[in-house]
């Protein structure tokens, strides 16, 4: 199953809206297929592993992170292939609660006359879909913060200065964090600041399935302050880029990006800007599962005051650079007290060269209050 789970996080980013599946077929000890979920339209990990096996699947046991599909979606129901291989033993990580699966894949299995186990490794199978498992159950993408900061909690100098804060082994970790999510997300302060690509630069053997995968670059910027001649908008930059603005947007400024390439999604405005909860449902009903925040302090502070991150990741550089004018990752109003201070939970330490990243996931689930 630990196998399975690999799998699963290197399909990361490449299948919403469907869920990052990882499965492993074994006969009398040995490993006879394997494979993850494919995009959209391809084949489900199942499948994968059953065209790897060939005739060796008969009698095999299957290890797979989540409940196998029942119904007819874009592609046929793996039960039924299983069925017709002739697997003997399916062992079932985490029941999938899509209403066409929820259950209805086990018991066909069990009709069928094949053993069936659920729960081995079901903690870290909901980690691994914890994006999907959000979105189904509130209409909204799982968010992780992710930010790179100097020992003394400074985002940038005094005079915005901020390449490179860190070093480059943090940076290719930054940029593994982008291969594995759906959206990378931005304030136009970023963008006007740095003027970013926001692609993913790996080669491919550091990449999850496939290779590099670019995440639809999403901007929030009421006004359409973006240039139209962004780094982002370039014709030869790959991906796509969404701009999020609010009617309050001038229409010749709306014109100039989508000329550029950039769709303009229109959304409500709220305190001042666009309404968050807003994007990330719109987000959601694209399929969207998993979103990175990468700034700037403004637009992480309004998700942390909102209650809608997840998830963070911190890099920390072993820098001072001082100044009261010298911007913190994250804005917003905050906290009152220590008591009220967002904690996180699961946390994991790395070095990184001789940057260190932390990171964990948030103590008290932030969805519940804007479901």
């Amino acid at each position: 199953m630990r196998r399975a789970l690999a799998l699963a996080w290197r399909a990361q980013g490449r299948v919403a809206p469907n869920p990052a599946v990882g499965a492993v077929l074994v006969r009398e000890g040995e490993v006879v297929g394997e494979g993850a979920t494919r995009p959209p339209g391809g084949s489900h990990a199942e499948i994968v592993a059953l065209q790897q096996a060939g005739e060796r699947a008969r009698g095999a046991t299957l290890y797979v992170t989540l409940e196998p599909c029942a119904h007819y979606g874009r592609t046929p129901p793996c039960v039924e292939a299983l069925v017709a291989a002739g697997v003997r033993r399916v062992v079932v990580a985490l029941l999938d609660p899509y209403p066409e699966v929820c259950g209805r894949g086990l018991a066909r299995l069990r009709d069928a006359g094949i053993e069936v186990e659920v729960g081995l490794e079901a903690g870290a199978a909901a980690l691994v879909n914890a994006g999907y498992l959000k979105r189904l159950s509130t209409g909204l993408p799982e968010v992780t913060a992710k930010y790179a900061m100097t020992l003394d909690g400074r985002i940038a100098t005094r005079t915005g200065h901020s390449r490179w804060i860190t070093g480059e082994l943090a940076r290719r970790e930054a940029h593994r964090l982008r291969d594995r999510h759906d959206a990378v997300l931005v304030g136009v302060g970023t963008v006007l600041a740095d003027d970013p690509l926001l692609t993913v630069r790996l080669p491919p053997e550091e990449a999850g399935e496939g290779g590099p995968h670019h995440p639809l670059r999403v901007v929030v910027d009421s006004r359409a302050r973006t240039p139209a001649t962004a780094a982002m908008l370039r014709p030869d930059t790959p991906g796509r880029t969404l701009i999020a603005c609010t009617a309050s947007a001038p229409a010749e400024r709306l014109a100039a990006l989508e000329a550029a390439g950039a769709e303009v999604l229109i959304l409500p405005g709220s305190e001042g800007g666009v309404d968050l909860v807003a994007l990330l449902r719109a987000l959601g009903e694209r399929g969207v599962n998993r979103v990175l925040v990468e700034g700037g302090g403004r637009l992480l502070g309004r998700l942390f005051d909102l209650g809608l991150v997840d998830q963070v990741v911190a890099f920390i550089a072993p820098v001072l650079v001082g100044g009261c004018e010298a911007p913190g990752p994250i804005g917003g109003r905050g906290v009152a007290t220590i008591e009220q201070a967002w904690r996180l939970q699961g946390v994991e330490l790395c070095r990184l060269g001789p940057d260190v990243m932390v990171a964990g996931r948030l103590t008290v689930p932030p969805v519940s209050e804007v479901a």
